[in-house]
């Protein structure tokens, strides 16, 4: 394989004349599309949400501080008997009568309310947890969430840049046979004037001007239809930058620049480079962190609070009415009816699909480069191909056509000619974009970063 992948590489490095080039415009139309895409905006909305929603659960580690202020006026409710006068008037009485005289006087039962006429409590209160296994593991969850969430814009990112790279070569490829269409109808009524001037010399019959105008025809059929294609393809190219359908699409120069690595270390990019990659890796880390979370529901979770304020009947915030109150509260879940215990094994079975689906789409990804890999050695060694064709072809079209002004070829023979020339023409123009659609898609195969 690495045998072949060397072979390939140098075929790929003999061809520069024909290699992949970018020019300023594309990377304009680039910007364009990457600031204006719907879809885009929204992927990154998705962010700044899982960013907000991070920030939410690290909060969660600070105290949580309020203000409580209650002022209650009360009246009846439940009433509290006290019998005072049970307990001490017999005691009294023994007293004076061992005394002789009657210095403690007989005491009545007393009752009061259990709600105080007035009163009021303005305290503030502090909730720091201290260990808290849920805060922890939800955190460290919605930070690899967010990190999914950014990889996934990167993605997006990384396709829509291909598709306006792909939309655009065929724009170009369109535009590039439309002007050989007009070129192809300069020449076939070219060839049509000069049949009739044969004809109204009596060097040939009437039928040989019939068959030039049946050429035009079929070449004004032909410029018809590659009009529908720049339409067609100019509309698209517009629906994905966010423009006007009818904007007019104005092509880029294009400089030649030679491709880079080859294909193991274009397999080994793609494998540190792609997003798929690394949004399973994340989500495998958020599966971890969830096992975690699930055996940290068998710890307790501590919690200090604090209270400071004052109490009293009357509002008034003096020394005498303030109070401080400080506790560490402990909660253990001891029993859950083995809820936990079910729930962590589901766990795992997630984390170990996870990790059967990263491994799958390491080898795809791999698999998708070396495709895309030979896809581009092949439309390079094609439009090598059709560069000298079309030198041929066009030299031959030249004689023939001379030829046939002198009387010295017959029509069929230019027709043949012209025919060969323009498939010619139009075979470099297909095959030259489309090896600069090819190395689109192995650049997005291996993961590399538009630089705006």
């Amino acid at each position: 394989m690495k045998r072949i992948a060397t072979a390939a590489l140098l075929l790929l490095l003999a061809v520069v004349s024909t290699v992949y080039c970018q020019d300023n415009m594309l990377n304009e139309y680039i910007n364009e599309g990457l600031s204006s895409n719907h879809a885009l905006n929204q992927k990154k909305m998705d962010y700044s949400i899982s960013l907000a929603r991070l920030k939410e659960s690290k909060a969660l580690f600070f105290p949580d501080i309020d203000i409580n202020a209650r002022y209650t006026v009360a009246e009846g409710g439940r009433v509290i008997e006290f019998p005072v006068g049970d307990l001490l008037n017999p005691v009294y009485s023994t007293l004076n009568m061992l005394t002789g005289s009657a210095q403690f006087p007989t005491v009545e039962n007393q009752s009061f309310n259990f709600y105080r006429p007035r009163e009021h409590e303005t305290k503030v209160s502090m909730i720091q947890p201290v260990f808290n296994s849920d805060i922890i593991y939800n955190y460290k969850i919605n930070r690899e969430y967010s990190e999914i969430a950014r990889a996934d814009i990167d993605l997006y990112k990384r396709e829509l840049v291909k598709e306006i790279k792909t939309a655009y070569y065929n724009c170009c490829k369109a535009l590039s046979l439309l002007e050989l269409a007009d070129s192809s109808i300069v020449l076939v009524n070219e060839n049509l004037r000069v049949s009739r001037s044969l004809f109204n010399n009596d060097k040939v019959t009437i039928d040989v001007v019939y068959r030039s105008e049946a050429e035009l025809a079929k070449a004004e059929a032909f410029r018809a239809k590659v009009l529908n294609m720049c339409e067609s393809s100019g509309a698209y190219f517009n629906f994905l930058l966010n423009r006007p359908l009818e904007t007019e699409f104005i092509p880029g120069e294009t400089q030649e620049v030679l491709p880079a690595d080859d294909l193991e270390q274009s397999q080994q990019d793609a494998i540190r480079n792609r997003n798929e990659l690394q949004q399973l890796k994340n989500y495998m880390a958020a599966g971890e962190y969830a096992v975690r979370l699930e055996k940290g529901d068998r710890l307790p979770d501590l919690t200090a609070v604090v209270n400071y304020g004052y109490q009293g009947e009357e509002y008034r915030f003096t020394s005498d009415d303030d109070f401080v109150l400080a506790s560490l509260v402990l909660q253990w879940n001891l029993f859950q009816g083995l809820q936990n215990k079910h729930t962590i094994a589901r766990r795992k079975l997630e984390l170990d699909k996870l990790r059967e689906t990263y491994s799958e789409a390491e080898k795809s990804i791999k698999m998708e480069v070396l495709n895309s890999y030979y896809s581009l050695i092949s439309t390079c060694e094609e439009t090598k191909a059709a560069r000298k064709q079309k030198l041929s072809a066009v030299k031959a079209y030249r004689v023939v056509s001379k030829k046939y002004e002198q009387g010295q070829a017959n029509l069929l023979e230019l027709i043949d000619a012209r025919t060969t020339m323009t498939e010619a023409k139009s075979g470099l123009i297909n095959s030259l974009n489309n090896y600069f659609i090819s190395r689109a898609v192995f650049e997005c195969a291996r993961g590399d970063e538009f630089i705006q």
